[in-house]
């Protein structure tokens, strides 16, 4: 397994690292968690990715039975959790969700409890909050991090212009800033990672645990004969998949990328996958799994990156077109 630098920081991540979001509590019970968690530990992964909303917080449950069986070194492995949604759904009063030290306090609090460990290592803003000052956000992370109740905050699916707002807080008060950011990227979803951050990679450093590498499993080629009833594409949180128009320019797309998988000798799910972790500023991608067949296959993308050779990269951006105009300097 390869590991990188988070951003700036010294913190090691390895390259490919397992998310519960569609899956625990969901798709898979306790047995099945524990072996696919098993299996991603013994094969070099050491981030486990978690949200205070998964499940409504039955993902974290979940994940935090499966640690405290494992009795794993605490130090061996990285584990996140983030804020915004909070986890009683439609029960949720006010102060129970977004980004106000109440919350955040109140949440990292029942997080710990959920997993059942004294620390989090990642700890991010799930998303913008537009009616809590950036500052409370700023501060609130930084004491956190003094208590010792996590070590890292970041954001996830927040603006450049946020990300930089938040370091200038922290530089002018002396507090800590966020170190990473949880953004989509996937061959379809690209405008943050190679655009909007580009000054940010530059100037400030950031690390990215990027989600959703095979487009809701679109990149896996399993829709490439049409969406059937019943899969996971039909559930709510997928409205997009009305617009029949762009879902089938999406996969005539994956189509043509299938076959010119096949012609590499690797699947295209492995090949998705490694194009995200071929760039550099992507400190880890997120698998989610529901078997360990499906895990051994998505783990194969760390040999398929050796293949991805100039030419190659060429030939899917031919494929895809979906590269980002940028900016001229």
């Amino acid at each position: 397994m390869e590991y990188r630098r988070l951003g700036k920081s010294g913190l090691q991540v390895s390259v490919l690292s397992f998310g519960s979001w569609v899956t625990f509590h969901k798709q898979v019970e306790d047995g099945s968690a524990d072996q696919l968690m098993g299996y991603a530990y013994d094969h070099g992964i050491n981030f486990f990715d978690n949200a205070e909303v998964y499940a409504l917080g039955e993902s974290e449950k979940m994940m935090g039975r499966v640690l405290k069986k494992k009795k794993w070194d605490r130090s061996s492995y990285l584990l996140s959790s983030k804020v915004f949604f909070g986890w009683r759904g439609t029960n949720n009063r006010p102060n129970q969700t977004g980004l106000s030290r109440k919350h955040i306090v109140e949440a990292c609090h029942e997080a710990l409890q959920r997993l059942q460990v004294e620390y989090i290592d990642l700890y991010f803003c799930h998303r913008p909050d537009k009616n809590t000052p950036i500052e409370e956000v700023v501060f609130t992370m930084n004491h956190l991090i003094q208590q010792g109740k996590i070590f890292y905050w970041g954001t996830s699916e927040w603006s450049g212009v946020e990300i930089m707002e938040a370091h200038r807080v922290a530089q002018q008060y002396g507090l800590i800033g966020p170190t990473m950011e949880q953004p989509q990227y996937n061959l379809f979803e690209r405008h943050k990672m190679e655009r909007e951050y580009l000054d940010i990679f530059r100037n400030t450093g950031l690390g990215t645990t990027i989600w959703s590498p095979l487009a809701s499993g679109l990149l896996t080629g399993k829709y490439n004969e049409g969406i059937p009833q019943g899969s996971r594409l039909t559930l709510s949180g997928y409205e997009w998949l009305k617009d029949r128009v762009l879902v089938e320019d999406k996969l005539r797309k994956i189509r043509k990328l299938t076959d010119y998988a096949a012609k590499l000798d690797v699947t295209v799910a492995s090949l998705a996958i490694a194009w995200c972790i071929k760039n550099p500023h992507v400190s880890t991608a997120i698998l989610g799994a529901t078997s360990v067949e499906q895990l051994q296959g998505n783990l194969k993308a760390l040999e398929v990156v050796g293949k991805l050779s100039p030419e190659v990269m060429e030939k899917i951006e031919k494929i895809m077109q979906t590269k980002p105009e940028l900016p001229e300097f």
